[in-house]
């Protein structure tokens, strides 16, 4: 799969919808965990049981429909689960890359340039939370209990996926004093090692920390212990070891993608737009 055509632009609806629906999605079923861990991990002591199954009572959103299959999941919780995928699939095929954005050539690309979209409708979200938090607190002082706390869970994962859209668009940090002046093999050799160690990294990071995350703090559905109490530690956390694994994928599909390119190719994008840069100008009137 290649980089589809720019001739029509981007920002285009389909852009804003599915990456949008997508976040209603995932945010209903983060927010409805203890129901699917009871229903799909059932836990054998009954004190864990008995905290999950307040958490949800608490915290279901549609508390008139009973569960499906036997179960403590409702009608609304599995349409949300199944749409992930579906949305996942038809965000893919619908990002149309942007001229400053590198271009893509693999489903793994795609996927990582549909995170992008979804990071951006999450820092959306999270502006408009903050405006109405402030709002509430200074225009009739009634500020909530609420926004301080998702605007700092919706920033986590901003960092997080963040940081999977940059390995693809190779703008994180890169040093190249030493490896402009070696000959195509030996900067061959430095791009293995250096996704060797990232992938070892991923795998350690994975490996020490997957019971302690999983078992602690994903399958007990620990909270933030505030009034609001989210469930950052349930969340965040695992998040850090899937996002950490997606981005040694992605510098794999990377490496393979970037083998036979011309280095200076790989530079073009860190190089100053004047054309971007021009529109920028004449946007804040500054010519």
């Amino acid at each position: 799969m290649t980089a589809q055509a720019n001739d029509k632009g981007t920002g285009g609806l389909w852009e804003w919808v599915v990456p949008f629906a997508f976040v209603f999605c995932f945010g209903w079923v983060i927010w409805h965990g203890p129901a699917y861990i009871l229903d799909f991990y059932p836990n054998d002591n009954a004190s864990n049981t008995t905290q999950l199954t307040a958490l949800h009572k608490r915290n279901d959103v549609a508390p008139g429909f009973g569960g499906l299959f036997g179960g403590i999941t409702d009608i609304w919780d599995w349409i949300a689960l199944l749409a992930l995928p579906i949305l996942g699939f038809f965000g893919i095929r619908s990002v149309v890359h942007a001229p400053m954005e590198f271009e893509y050539s693999t489903r793994i690309d795609g996927f990582a340039l549909f995170i992008g979209r979804v990071t951006m409708i999450l820092i959306i979200s999270m502006t408009f939370i903050m405006l109405y938090e402030v709002f509430l607190r200074y225009a009739i002082e009634a500020p909530t209990l609420w926004a301080n706390e998702l605007t700092l869970w919706i920033a986590g994962f901003v960092f997080l996926l963040a940081g999977l859209y940059a390995m693809q668009q190779r703008c994180h940090i890169r040093i190249f004093i030493l490896y402009d002046v070696m000959p195509r093999w030996a900067q061959h050799v430095c791009d293995v090692i250096s996704v060797g160690l990232l992938c070892l990294f991923a795998f350690f990071l994975v490996f020490g920390s997957y019971k302690q995350v999983f078992v602690v703090k994903f399958y007990k559905w620990q909270t933030f212990g505030t009034a609001f109490d989210p469930p950052l530690p349930a969340t965040i956390q695992p998040m850090i070891l899937i996002v950490i694994c997606l981005i040694a994928l992605q510098a794999v599909a990377n490496l393979i993608a970037d083998w036979n390119r011309d280095p200076s190719q790989l530079m073009e994008k860190d190089v100053i737009d004047q054309e971007e840069l021009e529109a920028i100008k004449k946007s804040v009137g500054s010519v």
